[in-house]
């Protein structure tokens, strides 16, 4: 009997890195999702008709509450995960974005809580490496001035 290949889905999402300044210090938004203990950077879903900017953007307003400006593109995150019986390739956009205020709505049921924090504690939150990685292209890119 053969064995099967698992055909591979393709899964699409984007994301945001943003920042604000506080005082004089520049602090890295993270988020904790709904009943998980793992810390990331938002993102999610692109949907149907959408461009990968504005669903970050959109992602960014419903699972952090925060309105932003985007200053520029990070980089991108692949990664592979089995669900269902189903290998999943997942491809996520990030953005750098710097935050401008409060979303109105605040954040949905998909985010427990929020948090605004330095750079070397925000890296050090972060659950996974391939987000840690964003970060730091995140932080480079500001301190470049943002080339777009």
């Amino acid at each position: 009997m053969k064995s099967q290949k698992l055909k591979i889905k393709r899964e699409f999402s984007a994301g945001g890195v943003v920042f604000r300044k506080e005082g004089g210090e520049i602090v890295w938004l993270v988020i904790k999702p709904t009943g998980s203990n793992k810390w990331r950077l938002p993102k999610g879903w692109i949907e149907p008709g959408e461009k990968s900017l504005g669903a970050a953007q959109r992602e960014v307003r419903e699972e952090a509450g925060v309105e932003t400006e985007v200053l520029g593109k990070v980089g991108n995150e692949k990664f592979f995960f089995v669900q269902d019986g189903q290998k999943i390739m997942k491809n996520v956009v990030f953005y750098l974005m710097e935050y401008l205020q409060e979303a109105e709505t605040g954040y949905t049921w998909e985010t427990e809580e929020i948090d605004w924090l330095p750079f070397p504690q925000a890296r050090e939150r972060l659950a996974f490496k391939n987000e840690k990685e964003i970060l730091e292209k995140a932080k480079e890119l500001w301190g470049q001035g943002i080339p777009l």
